[in-house]
Protein backbone atom coordinates (compact mmCIF):
# COMPACT_ATOMS: atom_id res chain seq x y z
CA UNK A 1 0.00 0.00 0.00
CA UNK A 2 1.38 3.76 -0.86
CA UNK A 3 0.83 5.58 2.14
CA UNK A 4 1.76 9.72 2.18
CA UNK A 5 1.88 12.08 5.14
CA UNK A 6 0.84 15.71 3.91
CA UNK A 7 1.97 17.53 6.72
CA UNK A 8 1.32 21.42 7.42
CA UNK A 9 -0.58 23.26 9.63
CA UNK A 10 -3.77 23.93 7.90
CA UNK A 11 -4.34 27.77 9.42
CA UNK A 12 -6.59 27.38 7.85
CA UNK A 13 -6.67 24.49 5.21
CA UNK A 14 -7.12 26.47 1.58
CA UNK A 15 -8.20 25.63 -1.94
CA UNK A 16 -4.83 24.88 -2.57
CA UNK A 17 -4.28 22.59 0.42
CA UNK A 18 -7.82 21.30 -1.32
CA UNK A 19 -5.98 20.34 -4.52
CA UNK A 20 -2.97 19.03 -4.06
CA UNK A 21 -4.80 16.27 -1.16
CA UNK A 22 -7.09 15.76 -3.72
CA UNK A 23 -4.55 14.57 -6.51
CA UNK A 24 -2.64 13.23 -4.34
CA UNK A 25 -5.95 10.73 -3.69
CA UNK A 26 -4.74 9.75 -7.73
CA UNK A 27 -1.07 8.79 -6.73
CA UNK A 28 -1.25 6.88 -3.45
CA UNK A 29 -3.60 4.37 -1.40
CA UNK A 30 -3.65 6.20 1.60
CA UNK A 31 -3.18 10.42 2.76
CA UNK A 32 -2.64 11.00 6.25
CA UNK A 33 -3.76 14.96 6.98
CA UNK A 34 -0.91 15.11 9.60
CA UNK A 35 -1.25 18.69 11.77
CA UNK A 36 1.84 19.54 13.33
CA UNK A 37 2.11 21.06 16.80
CA UNK A 38 4.20 23.87 17.56
CA UNK A 39 3.98 25.03 20.73
CA UNK A 40 6.22 28.36 20.07
CA UNK A 41 3.48 28.94 16.94
CA UNK A 42 0.96 31.54 17.20
CA UNK A 43 -2.04 30.06 15.40
CA UNK A 44 -5.16 31.58 14.33
CA UNK A 45 -7.63 28.69 14.74
CA UNK A 46 -7.14 26.37 17.33
CA UNK A 47 -6.07 22.16 16.87
CA UNK A 48 -9.22 21.03 17.18
CA UNK A 49 -10.81 24.15 14.62
CA UNK A 50 -8.08 22.95 12.05
CA UNK A 51 -9.15 19.38 12.69
CA UNK A 52 -12.29 19.48 12.28
CA UNK A 53 -12.10 21.37 9.40
CA UNK A 54 -9.79 19.02 7.79
CA UNK A 55 -12.18 16.22 8.61
CA UNK A 56 -15.25 18.03 7.45
CA UNK A 57 -13.67 18.69 3.90
CA UNK A 58 -12.41 14.99 3.49
CA UNK A 59 -15.95 13.35 5.34
CA UNK A 60 -16.99 10.23 3.68
CA UNK A 61 -13.36 9.57 1.74
CA UNK A 62 -11.94 6.22 3.46
CA UNK A 63 -8.72 6.81 2.62
CA UNK A 64 -7.85 9.80 4.43
CA UNK A 65 -6.92 9.81 7.77
CA UNK A 66 -6.67 13.69 9.80
CA UNK A 67 -4.02 13.23 12.88
CA UNK A 68 -1.84 15.17 14.84
CA UNK A 69 1.55 15.05 15.55
CA UNK A 70 4.91 17.08 17.33
CA UNK A 71 8.46 16.68 16.01
CA UNK A 72 9.68 15.48 13.04
CA UNK A 73 7.96 14.84 10.35
CA UNK A 74 10.07 11.67 9.00
CA UNK A 75 9.78 10.52 12.86
CA UNK A 76 5.41 10.33 12.08
CA UNK A 77 6.04 8.86 8.89
CA UNK A 78 8.25 6.24 10.14
CA UNK A 79 5.25 5.52 13.00
CA UNK A 80 2.94 5.78 10.47
CA UNK A 81 4.64 3.50 7.97
CA UNK A 82 4.63 6.17 5.07
CA UNK A 83 6.77 5.86 2.51
CA UNK A 84 5.95 9.49 1.10
CA UNK A 85 5.87 12.60 2.42
CA UNK A 86 3.52 14.40 -0.16
CA UNK A 87 4.32 18.56 -0.55
CA UNK A 88 2.59 21.00 -2.92
CA UNK A 89 4.34 24.03 -4.83
CA UNK A 90 2.86 27.24 -5.22
CA UNK A 91 5.73 28.91 -6.54
CA UNK A 92 10.11 29.24 -7.13
CA UNK A 93 10.24 29.95 -3.69
CA UNK A 94 8.07 27.13 -2.11
CA UNK A 95 10.13 25.07 -4.59
CA UNK A 96 13.71 25.86 -3.22
CA UNK A 97 12.42 26.02 0.80
CA UNK A 98 10.99 22.48 0.06
CA UNK A 99 13.69 21.28 -1.85
CA UNK A 100 16.16 21.58 1.27
CA UNK A 101 13.75 20.01 3.62
CA UNK A 102 13.20 17.11 1.54
CA UNK A 103 16.84 16.44 0.61
CA UNK A 104 17.43 16.51 4.76
CA UNK A 105 14.74 14.07 5.05
CA UNK A 106 15.76 11.46 2.43
CA UNK A 107 19.89 11.40 4.01
CA UNK A 108 18.08 10.95 7.62
CA UNK A 109 15.46 8.48 6.21
CA UNK A 110 15.29 7.42 3.17
CA UNK A 111 11.58 8.66 2.78
CA UNK A 112 10.75 10.46 -0.31
CA UNK A 113 9.02 13.59 -0.77
CA UNK A 114 6.63 13.78 -3.65
CA UNK A 115 5.95 17.40 -4.90
CA UNK A 116 2.75 18.67 -6.59
CA UNK A 117 2.05 21.91 -8.56
CA UNK A 118 -0.63 23.84 -6.72
CA UNK A 119 -3.56 24.23 -10.21
CA UNK A 120 -3.83 27.83 -11.53
CA UNK A 121 -5.65 29.66 -10.15
CA UNK A 122 -5.14 28.68 -6.89
CA UNK A 123 -1.41 29.04 -6.58
CA UNK A 124 -1.54 32.85 -5.34
CA UNK A 125 -3.63 30.92 -2.03
CA UNK A 126 -2.07 30.46 0.96
CA UNK A 127 -2.77 30.18 4.79
CA UNK A 128 -1.34 33.08 5.92
CA UNK A 129 -2.83 35.28 3.20
CA UNK A 130 -6.42 33.89 4.24
CA UNK A 131 -5.90 35.24 7.62
CA UNK A 132 -5.13 38.25 7.08
CA UNK A 133 -8.23 38.50 4.88
CA UNK A 134 -10.15 37.31 7.71
CA UNK A 135 -8.61 39.37 10.29
CA UNK A 136 -9.36 42.35 8.42
CA UNK A 137 -13.22 41.35 7.77
CA UNK A 138 -12.66 40.32 4.22
CA UNK A 139 -14.78 37.94 1.97
CA UNK A 140 -12.15 34.82 2.57
CA UNK A 141 -14.90 31.95 1.37
CA UNK A 142 -13.60 31.96 -2.44
CA UNK A 143 -10.16 30.78 -0.71
CA UNK A 144 -10.93 27.99 1.55
CA UNK A 145 -13.30 24.46 1.46
CA UNK A 146 -16.70 25.23 2.39
CA UNK A 147 -16.08 23.42 6.21
CA UNK A 148 -14.15 26.75 6.59
CA UNK A 149 -16.67 28.66 5.94
CA UNK A 150 -17.40 29.57 9.46
CA UNK A 151 -17.71 32.90 11.88
CA UNK A 152 -14.37 32.74 13.75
Amino acid sequence: MRRAVFPGSFDPITLGHYDIIERGLTLFDEVILAIGVNSTKKYMFSLEQRKKFLEDSFAGEKRITVMTYQGLTIDFCKEQQAEYILRGLRNPADFEFEKAIAHTNRKLSGIETVFLLTSSGKSYISSSIVRDVIRHGGDYTELVPEAVRVEK
